[in-house]
Formats: structure tokens, C-alpha cells, sequence
């Protein structure tokens, strides 16, 4: 489904102060496969995400979605196949419209719309029965500007826009961790039934080691622009934080330098 080949980015090349953010980075991920990514600060996670998405431009590499090399794509192009949440959840969503209003936006992406009066009443049918879904009770204020819900509402109603039309790729950069504890974990399963569901194939980085072994069936862990580990299958079930860390700075030669990722 998803295939990373050799892929190397670098900020700032030829200067004194040039950084190797991804260095021959290579990952593959099949249908339904549910990725977590751990790892200290700098080590190339969110980069990794936008060099998927098309906010970056790699410097060498190939990226191929779904059999279709995507490389190049610019990143408007991809997100007709991609869905992303962000951790900001204000960056998602927009506050002065409506519920129902932002999910027509979502619903309609990559699809041809013609000139029609507000939203279908088949349409808001639909947007209230997924609503449902989060049981935040939203489907009861569908009329309700986006602006007025809390970070954890809005957060669930991202990922709701994000999966509205199934995308071949979900990418999820920390999307809990603006979210107070409680909040975080219903997001959290919120996303693990969503992706079940609907087979998704997604990469979630997460700074909670614990959450990043518990969700989804693989782990990555990276490190200076490389992939460290990759934990599947019983190595995986049998994987405990504490061992995580050693694991970690036995092959990489480091302290996890990350407080939050430690105190998670």
C-alpha cells in the first residue's frame, strides 16, 4: 500500500548550518496496517510525515501509494488520497463554520460538486449518523459553529473529516497530545475503531511509549533520521516500556533525551 524507498531529506544544504532530517529512509506498509512512531526529539517523525504528504520535498528517494509513485505529486494532489490530523486541534477544522458545514468540505474532497444550495439532506443524514460515532454528542449540534467545541471535540470531529472518504493513507502527528489525559484516550480508541473498521493504513506518531505499544500492530522507533527499530508481531507483544528504552540506547548509543515520551 505504502512504500518509502531510500528517502533522505536535508534543511539548509550547502550552508554551514545544513541538517540530514531522513537519511535513506526506507518502510513498507501493507492495507490495514496501523504503524505508531516513537522517538526522541529531532529524530525525523513529522518530517517523515511531510515528505509523505507533499509539504516537504525529499532530495532522494521514491514514495510510491498504492502501486502509484507519488513522489513528485504536490501535496494538494495527495491529500485526495491522504488523510492527516495534526496536534494542533485547531488546524483541522474551520471555526467559524459550522459542524455539519466543515463535514461537506471533508465529503466532498476529490469529488466533482456542482452548484447546489447549502448541504443535501442525504448528506446531513449521514454526517449524523458517523457523529454518533464519537458519542460527544455533536450530532445534536450540527448547526453549531466549530469555534465553540473544546480542543478534544474538535480533535474527534478532525479525525471524523479526515476518515469521512476513506483514504488509502492516514497519517495522525501526535493528534492527542494537546488533549488532557481522559480526552486523549477516547481519541485514541476513537482512531483504533475507525482504522479497524474501515482497514486503514496509517502511521500515528505518539511521544507516549506506552500508547505507541499498546495502539496499532507495529512499532517504529527513529533516531536521528533513521529507523532504529521496527517491532512486530511477538517481539512486539512481549515488548515492555523499560525494555523499549534499553533496547533504544543499546542500538543507537544514546539517552532518550525526550521528557515527555519518559514520563509518559
Amino acid at each position: 500500500m505504502l512504500k518509502i524507498e531510500a528517502l533522505r531529506k536535508a534543511f539548509g544544504q550547502g550552508s554551514n548550518n545544513e541538517k540530514l532530517a531522513l537519511a535513506e529512509v526506507n518502510l513498507s506498509l501493507q492495507e490495514g496496517e496501523f504503524v505508531t512512531i516513537i522517538g526522541g526529539n529531532g529524530a525525523g517523525k513529522s518530517t517523515l510525515l511531510n515528505c509523505i504528504s507533499g509539504v516537504y520535498e525529499i532530495d532522494e528517494g521514491r514514495i510510491t501509494l498504492d502501486s502509484v509513485d507519488i513522489t513528485f505529486d504536490p501535496e494538494y494532489k495527495r491529500s485526495r488520497h491522504i488523510g492527516r490530523v495534526f496536534q494542533d486541534p485547531l488546524r483541522g477544522t474551520a471555526y467559524d463554520m459550522t459542524i455539519e458545514e466543515n463535514l461537506a468540505i471533508a465529503f466532498a474532497k476529490g469529488k466533482s460538486v456542482g452548484l447546489r444550495p447549502g448541504v443535501a439532506k442525504n448528506d446531513t443524514a449521514l454526517f449524523k449518523e458517523r457523529l454518533e460515532l464519537l458519542d460527544l454528542g455533536l450530532e445534536n449540534r450540527i448547526k453549531q459553529k466549530v469555534g465553540l467545541l473544546s480542543g478534544g471535540q474538535r480533535q474527534a470531529l478532525t479525525l471524523l473529516m479526515a476518515t469521512i472518504v476513506k483514504p488509502k493513507l492516514l497519517l495522525l502527528d501526535e493528534h492527542t497530545a494537546a488533549l488532557d489525559p481522559t480526552i486523549a484516550r477516547k481519541v485514541l480508541n476513537l482512531t483504533r475503531k475507525i482504522v479497524a473498521e474501515e482497514k486503514l493504513c496509517t502511521l500515528m506518531i505518539t511521544h507516549n511509549m506506552k500508547a505507541s505499544l499498546e495502539f496499532g500492530t507495529r512499532t517504529i522507533m527513529m533516531h536521528e533520521g533513521k529507523i532504529m527499530m521496527d517491532l512486530q508481531g511477538q517481539e512486539r507483544s512481549n515488548m515492555t516500556v523499560d525494555r523499549l528504552i534499553e533496547q533504544f540506547e543499546k542500538r543507537s548509543g544514546a539517552e532518550l533525551d525526550n521528557d515527555r515520551m519518559l514520563l509518559s
